[in-house]
């Protein structure tokens, strides 16, 4: 079954329609950006949200999205807010991996061919999963600009890879067929006037339940 995360969460309402919804991970951004949060808001967010998954008897992994953030500075906020995981958007260097540990990894990738991504492209290890995101200068995601799915398909035959960048409700179910990711990212996908939208959470995740992985 494909992951899904919903990322840009903001407020407790929308992390509760995302884990109604049945979605996997939610994503906390807590780096410059029209959706960053702050960690004493989103601690009782990501409480509020691990209790209703269980409530239900499931899990949701709470994600921090950093963009070029320092590593002491990204573990703070993970243990203040209890982070399952940490998302690297920026141009981190692959040698922050040893230092966050043991928190797993999600790295963005834009394939813009730079000297840091080619080490996170040639960097394996369990506790790092790429995410494939489109290429847009000056932007960390969000954008609703699609990626590039080809090579994102390529590889995802050797890796472990969320896809991302320009998801929505229609257009999920063929990113899957053509891509066959771990996960699919969505944010701007999920918005109406830039606010999340529970309506179309629950489209998106209904498009990607019924899509064979």
């Amino acid at each position: 079954m494909t992951t899904v995360k919903i990322c840009g969460i903001r407020f407790r309402d929308h992390a509760l329609a995302a884990v109604d919804a049945g979605a996997d991970m939610l994503g906390f951004v807590f780096a410059p950006s029209r959706r960053q949060v702050r960690p004493e808001e989103i601690a009782p967010v990501a409480a509020a949200a691990r209790a209703a998954a269980a409530s239900r008897g499931r899990t949701v992994a709470c994600v921090g999205v950093f963009v070029n953030e320092d590593a002491l500075q990204i573990r703070a906020i993970a243990r203040q807010c209890g982070l399952d995981s940490i998302q690297l958007s920026g141009a981190e260097p692959v040698e922050i991996a040893a230092a966050l540990a043991p928190l797993t990894i999600i790295k963005a990738v834009r394939f813009d061919d730079s000297p840091a991504e080619r080490a996170w492209l040639a960097y394996e290890s369990p506790a790092v999963r790429l995410l494939v995101d489109a290429h847009a200068p000056g932007c960390y995601g969000g954008a609703g600009i699609i990626a590039d799915w080809s090579r994102a398909a390529v590889l995802a035959r050797h890796r472990t890879i969320l896809l991302a960048g320009g998801l929505t409700p229609d257009n999920v179910a063929t990113a899957i067929a053509q891509v066959r990711p771990w996960g699919v990212d969505v944010s701007s996908g999920v918005e109406t006037g830039g606010v999340k939208d529970s309506h179309k959470i629950h489209a998106f995740i209904e498009a990607v339940r019924a899509t064979p992985s």
